[in-house]
């Protein structure tokens, strides 16, 4: 089985400090949960910025110091840029991260009814992204809410806009998309092309659970407090909390933790595209 990738998604667009006083949300903050969560074993990183007041942006300044900042601490981490819609909704402003020359950015390819908003892709909007992701060469992480976004994808690779292998992170347990329950996980693993990729993403409850599933099935596991702010007993969780759980969950299974390289080998990332980032 392969070594397992951790991606941490550390802040997302929707919590806030006043619900879990750990959510890091300004560059200094998440840089440094980068590097605990870094040293704990995890290597890949799911960004969202934050403006001075705290709320979604897509302002590439605001990016670009983000990212400065982790590569200042953890240089040899994947980074993986959010596109969500939360932060605008603008064609343009959504593509912007993609621009930056991240290794990795999220690329939803469907719409669904998330709370307190359609979290609207539209499938002019979805080929207008992909040609963004073939342009710039940037490894798009395809989120799947519910199995017709697995086919948008293949179909944009039959269009040409993205290569095989894909690979997918599969969020289950968002309410209004598919529930959180490992008999999903299963049919999603099962959908993908045989030389895919895949990462979980369970929401609140179902993070652990579905985490140790994926551990087990071969999948990857992502974690972090934009997708659930407790442990499972109920305390507080923390970035670097829930990567420790997650190492010593595949420790008793047997399966050992993917460092940054690894990760860029079984993800089909290029090495050569770690430092290409623009930060000017």
């Amino acid at each position: 089985m392969e070594k397992l990738i951790i991606t941490v998604a550390l802040t997302g667009n929707v919590h806030e400090k006043k619900t879990n006083p750990d959510l890091p949300v300004t560059p200094e903050e998440i840089a440094a949960d980068v590097k605990r969560c870094t040293d704990a074993g995890a290597s890949v990183f799911h960004v969202h910025a934050r403006d001075s007041q705290h709320k979604p942006t897509l302002d590439e300044s605001i990016y670009k110091e983000i990212v400065k900042k982790i590569k200042a601490v953890s240089p040899d981490v994947i980074i993986q840029l959010s596109t969500g819609a939360r932060a605008g909704k603008g064609y343009k402003d959504r593509a912007a991260p993609v621009r930056l020359l991240p290794e990795m950015a999220s690329f939803t390819t469907g719409s669904s009814n998330l709370p307190g908003i359609i979290y609207e892709n539209s499938p002019e909007f979805i080929e207008f992204l992909a040609g963004v992701f073939k342009e710039t060469g940037v490894k798009p992480e395809i989120e799947v809410f519910e199995t017709g976004m697995i086919n948008n994808a293949l179909h944009l690779e039959k269009k040409g806009f993205i290569e095989f292998p894909i690979h997918f992170d599969f969020v289950l347990g968002a309410p209004g998309a598919m529930p959180g329950t490992v008999k999903n996980l299963l049919f999603l693993s099962e959908s993908i092309p045989p030389d895919s990729t895949w990462t979980v993403a369970g929401i609140g409850k179902a993070e652990i659970p579905l985490s140790t599933a994926a551990i087990v099935l071969g999948g990857h596991v992502r974690i972090g407090l934009e997708d659930n702010l407790y442990m499972p007993d109920g305390s507080p969780a923390s970035n670097v909390k829930l990567v420790e759980k997650i190492v010593t969950i595949a420790g008793e299974i047997g399966r050992d933790i993917a460092g940054p390289d690894e990760a860029r080998s079984i993800l089909t990332i290029p090495h050569e595209n770690k430092n290409r980032i623009c930060l000017s």
